[in-house]
Parts: structure tokens; C-alpha cells; sequence
């Protein structure tokens, strides 16, 4: 695994980083049995993962409660969760991982790191409501999908936030033949072709 990168020095407290070397220590310690992240991203996660999790605060800030959805080895929910311990401590991020295994790794980190987080082992469709002012989903599904999902769990006035690739406008454009929405596109500090869309005001049409 790669050093710390400088610009973390220069974003996140010395304890946040702390956690974060413990959270990324965890990772690599439960990666070889249920593969959490690619095993050739493992080598660059602090690029690759935690600065991809770290810029959504730029675009959306905190939250008090905030729902991520798919969470799979903790990306984005678990970055934010041990982002907002020191400086937010009284939001609360749930994180829906439908996958047994990796509700296990997810839990595990809360309480190693103890975060203010849950962690609900469901599909994201069979989870009640969970009104959340902040919505979030990293490589899960197609826009269309995850504005479903979105519609589902983010509060009245809330939004979304769902980092996208290369291909996100022709999401965006296939996604409004099924939903009304309003949304910004802020460019990805880690990857010049990808997007971190905010989305408000979802509608079924």
C-alpha cells in the first residue's frame, strides 16, 4: 500500500488520519477472504478510495443523518462516518449492505474505530424508509436504478450523491426518460472524466 498523500495532511485532523490508517489496515487485513476492493486498487486506495470518499464533503458537507447505500467494503459510508468523529460528531451514517460478510467487515470497523454508524445487513429495497437529509451510492448501480433507491431513502429537501464515471451525462440523459430531477455536476479531484452528481427534488414521472 502506498504512504499517506500529502494532500490528506492538508484536509483531515491528525486523529482523523489516524483512523483512516487503521480503517485502510483493516482492509488490507480482510481483503484476501471477501475481497472488499480489487486486489491491484489495494496498492493505490488511498487514491483510488479514500480521496474518492473524501471530496464528497466538498460538494454536500454534513449531515445528521446520512444514509449510504451498498456499502460494500465502506466506500464512501465508513471514510464519512471517520471523517465526521472528530468534527461532526453527532451525524449518523446507516450503511445497507445486503452481503453477510461485508456487513461483518463494516461492523467490525464502526466498532475498531467507534464510529457513530449502524449497519443494516438488507437489500436496500426491503428497508424501511430511512429519511435521510443525505443520500449516498458508489459503483452499485446505473442512475437510473439508484434514483429508486434515492426516491426511497433521502428526506423531503434532502440530496443525493452518487460519483459516476466517464459515462455519467448518458446516465443522466437515460435516467430522465423514468424521473424529474434537479442535479449539479461537480468534476471528480480523482478521476478528470468522472462526475460527483448531487441530486434533489426526485420525482417518478
Amino acid at each position: 500500500m502506498t504512504d499517506i498523500p500529502d494532500w490528506l495532511h492538508t484536509n483531515v485532523s491528525r486523529e482523523t488520519i489516524e483512523d483512516l490508517q487503521r480503517f485502510v489496515h483493516l482492509i488490507a487485513k480482510w481483503n484476501p477472504s471477501i475481497n472488499l476492493v480489487s486486489k491491484s486498487s489495494l496498492t493505490d486506495i488511498w487514491e483510488r478510495h479514500i480521496w474518492d470518499a473524501v471530496q464528497i464533503t466538498d460538494f454536500v458537507g454534513f449531515s445528521t443523518e446520512w444514509a449510504d447505500l451498498g456499502s460494500g467494503g465502506g466506500f464512501p459510508g465508513i471514510v464519512l462516518a471517520t471523517l465526521a468523529k472528530h468534527s461532526h460528531p453527532e451525524m449518523r451514517v446507516t450503511l445497507v449492505e445486503s452481503d453477510q460478510r461485508k456487513s461483518a467487515f463494516l461492523r467490525t470497523a464502526i466498532r475498531e474505530l467507534s464510529l457513530n454508524a449502524t449497519v443494516l445487513a438488507e437489500r436496500i429495497e426491503a428497508v424501511e424508509s430511512l429519511n435521510a437529509s443525505r443520500v449516498s451510492a458508489r459503483a452499485l448501480a446505473d442512475l437510473d436504478q439508484l434514483l429508486g433507491y434515492g426516491y426511497q431513502h433521502v428526506a423531503d429537501g434532502g440530496i443525493c450523491i452518487f460519483p459516476k464515471g466517464q459515462s455519467w451525462e448518458k446516465e443522466i440523459s437515460d435516467a430522465k426518460r423514468n424521473w424529474s430531477f434537479s442535479f449539479e455536476a461537480h468534476k471528480s479531484k480523482t478521476s478528470p472524466n468522472s462526475a460527483i452528481l448531487t441530486i434533489k427534488d426526485i420525482i417518478r414521472v
